[in-house]
C-alpha cells in the first residue's frame, strides 16, 4: 500500500471526513486496471513471402460447424474483430485486441467468459495505380464474389477451441498457415456454357487486368438446329457461377419450411424449371448471367462509376457483343429482355433507361432503392441522420431506423447496427458490404481515392454533398426518368414491368411507389408501364409467378414487338 493509499483510508475512517474524503478521490482504493485481452496473429513465410497490406479478422463461435470464419460477415454474423495491416511481414504479429473494431460487439472485451471456437482470417488487398491517379489497395476480386472468408490467396489458421474470460485476461496466439484455394469453375455440359473475358476498358482504368464473365443456358434444340437464332434474357444479380433461374437437372431435397417460403414467393425449384425449360412447348430463349465483380462489391451495378469505373460501357461494348457473336443470339433491341431481383432489379431498370434503344423490355423485380427519398426509409436529401429518423419536439425519445424487417412487420436489425457492421469489415468503403457498395457505384471519390461516404458509420450524420452527386449522376432511377423523359420516353412505351411485395424486408417498396408515381404522370408519351405488388405481407423475393411463367411472358411480349416479317422459329 502507497503512503497517498494509507492517508486516503485513514481519513475515510474519520468521523464527519466524507468531503475530504471526495476531495481525496474516495474511500476504496482505485479500480484495478483491467486485466489484458489480446490475440496476437501473424502468418508464416511458408504461407505468404514477402508482406501483406490488408484486414485481419477475429472470430469467435460457440460452434465449431461450419468453421467460425464461414459464420462471420453477415448481419446476423457471430462476433468478429477486425484491423488493418499495412506491408505486414511474415512472422510479425498483428494484435486483435479490446480496441479492434467487432460486429455485433464493439469490443473484444464484451465476450463473456466461455468456452469458444476462435478462427482468424487475413484479406489480401491488392495495390491499384488507377487511371484517373489515384492509387488505392483494395481486395481484387478472384472469382468468389468478394466473400473475405472464401477469397482464394486469402489466410486463416486452423480454428481452435478455447476459454475466455475477460476478467482473468489472456493473449492467444495464432498463426494462419493456411491458404484459400482458388475457385473451381463449373464444368460446361450440353445446357450450360461459362464464358470469362479480359476487359480493356477496365483493366486500363484499374492498371491492373480485369475480367467479366457470363454464365450462359442454352435452349432444347439448339446443337440441332444450327439455324435458329434466339432471343436473349439477361438476369442481373449477385456474383455467381450457377445458371440462371436455378435450372439443375439434378431434383435436391428441400425443407418444408424452404419449399413453404420459395411457393409463397412465386417461383419453382431450379429442376422444376429445367423440367419446363426442356419440354416440347416451352419457348427456345437463351439465358445469360453476368459476372462483375469490383474490388468493392460482387457486383459493379452495370453502370459507369467514377469508383469502379467503365463497367457499363465494358458490358455494353465488349462483354454483350462477345456473347452475340459466340452464341446464336438475336443481336435485334425487340430480341433483348431484362430481368432480375434486388441489385438486379436495380440494374435491370437502369440498363433499360440508359439504354431504351438497345433492350426491349425489364421485367424488374423487387428493385434496390429507385427513388433516394427513400433510401430504404432514409431521404438522403433532406434528412440529416441515417440512424434515426427526423424527431422534433421529442427531447428524451430518439428512434431507431431498420433496414431490415420480416414480412409480418417485425423490426430486424437497424441502419446503425449495419453501418457498425460494415465498419468492422473495411475501412476506406472496402466492407464489401451494401452500404458501401451503393456509395463506390453511385457517390464521388474522395480526397483519398476512396468512395466518399454518403453517412458516417459511427455517427449516422449524412453528407447532403454527397447525395446531390448520387442524383447530379443519374443514380437516382426516377430523377432520372423524370428528367429525360422527353429524350428516352418514346423508346420505353410498354417496356418496364416491375414487381415488388408489399413488405418487402428491406423496404424497396416504398422507392417503388414513388417510381409508380412518376410512370403514372408520364405523358408524351405515356409509358404504359406495370408494376405490381404482393400481397398481403409478400417480402423480398416476390416475383408473382414461376420463372417458367415469366419467360413465356416475356417471349409473347418479344414476339408482339417483333418486326412483322421476322423469323420466329423459336417459338413453339
Amino acid at each position: 500500500m502507497t503512503s497517498l493509499q494509507a492517508r486516503r483510508r485513514a481519513a475515510c475512517g474519520l468521523a464527519g471526513a466524507f468531503a475530504l474524503a471526495l476531495v481525496l478521490g474516495g474511500c476504496s482504493s482505485p479500480a484495478p486496471q483491467a486485466a489484458s485481452v489480446q490475440f496476437s496473429l501473424s502468418f508464416p513465410a511458408a504461407a505468404h513471402q514477402g508482406p501483406i497490406t490488408g484486414r485481419a479478422f477475429l472470430v469467435i463461435s460457440r460452434t465449431a460447424t461450419p468453421e467460425p470464419r464461414l459464420q462471420a460477415g453477415s448481419w446476423v454474423s457471430d462476433p468478429f474483430f477486425g484491423r488493418d495491416v499495412d506491408q505486414l511481414k511474415p512472422g510479425a504479429p498483428v494484435v486483435i485486441d479490446g480496441h479492434a473494431a467487432g460486429y455485433p460487439l464493439a469490443s473484444v472485451r464484451d465476450i463473456p467468459a466461455g468456452d469458444y471456437y476462435v478462427q482468424a482470417v487475413l484479406n489480401v488487398y491488392t495495390q491499384f495505380h488507377r487511371a484517373d491517379g489515384h492509387v488505392i489497395w483494395a481486395h481484387m476480386d478472384e472469382w468468389e464474389g468478394q466473400q473475405f472468408n472464401r477469397a482464394p490467396g486469402n489466410l486463416y489458421s486452423t480454428p481452435k477451441k478455447i476459454h475466455l474470460d475477460p476478467a482473468q485476461g489472456y493473449t492467444f496466439p495464432l498463426s494462419l498457415d493456411q491458404v484459400i484455394p482458388a475457385v473451381q469453375v463449373p464444368l460446361d455440359t450440353e445446357w450450360v456454357k461459362h464464358v470469362k473475358i479480359q476487359s480493356k476498358l477496365l483493366t486500363a482504368f484499374w492498371g491492373h487486368p480485369m475480367y467479366l464473365g457470363a454464365t450462359v443456358l442454352l435452349p432444347k434444340g439448339y446443337d440441332t438446329h444450327p439455324a435458329v437464332t434466339y432471343p436473349a434474357v439477361y438476369v442481373q444479380g449477385h456474383f455467381g457461377l450457377n445458371p440462371p433461374f436455378g435450372f439443375t437437372t439434378v431434383e435436391r431435397p428441400e425443407s418444408d419450411a424452404a419449399r413453404a417460403r420459395r411457393e409463397s414467393l412465386g417461383f419453382e425449384s431450379g429442376y422444376q424449371f429445367y423440367q419446363a425449360w426442356t419440354s416440347d412447348r416451352f419457348p427456345r430463349m437463351i439465358a445469360v448471367t453476368f459476372q462483375h465483380p469490383t474490388p468493392y462489391f460482387d457486383d459493379s451495378y452495370a453502370v459507369n462509376s467514377a469508383n469502379d469505373g467503365p463497367y457499363g460501357d465494358a458490358i455494353m461494348t465488349e462483354l454483350i457483343p462477345y456473347l452475340e457473336s459466340h452464341f446464336r443470339m438475336l443481336p435485334q433491341p425487340y430480341a433483348r429482355v431484362l430481368t432480375g431481383g434486388s441489385t438486379g432489379g436495380w440494374e435491370s431498370l437502369a440498363l433499360q433507361l440508359y439504354h431504351p434503344k438497345f433492350f426491349g423490355g425489364t421485367w424488374t423485380l423487387y428493385p434496390d432503392p429507385v427513388d433516394f427519398r427513400r433510401y430504404m426509409l432514409t431521404n438522403i436529401y433532406t434528412d440529416d441522420n441515417a440512424f434515426s429518423p427526423p424527431n422534433p419536439g421529442h427531447l428524451w425519445f430518439v428512434a431507431e431506423r431498420n433496414f431490415r424487417r420480416e414480412s409480418d412487420g417485425q423490426p430486424g436489425n437497424t441502419v446503425r447496427q449495419l453501418s457498425q457492421l460494415e465498419d468492422a469489415l473495411g475501412t476506406h468503403g472496402r466492407s464489401g458490404q451494401q452500404l458501401e457498395a451503393w456509395e463506390a457505384v453511385y457517390g464521388p471519390v474522395g480526397d483519398d481515392g476512396y468512395p466518399k461516404p454518403v453517412w458516417d458509420k459511427k455517427t449516422g450524420t449524412i453528407d447532403h454533398s454527397v447525395a446531390q452527386s448520387m442524383k447530379d449522376h443519374g443514380f437516382d432511377l426516377r430523377a432520372y426518368a423524370a428528367s429525360h423523359w422527353p429524350e428516352i420516353g418514346p423508346d420505353l412505351v410498354d417496356k418496364i414491368q416491375i414487381r415488388v411485395g408489399d413488405m418487402d424486408n428491406f423496404y424497396l417498396n416504398l422507392a417503388v411507389y414513388l417510381f409508380e408515381d412518376f410512370l403514372k404522370t408520364t405523358t408524351h408519351p405515356a409509358a404504359h408501364g406495370t408494376v405490381l405488388y404482393g400481397r398481403p405481407m409478400k417480402g423480398h423475393g416476390w416475383q408473382g409467378q414461376t420463372n417458367a411463367d415469366l419467360l413465356r411472358e416475356m417471349a409473347a411480349h418479344i414476339k408482339a414487338h417483333a418486326p412483322r416479317g421476322s423469323r420466329t422459329a423459336w417459338v413453339y
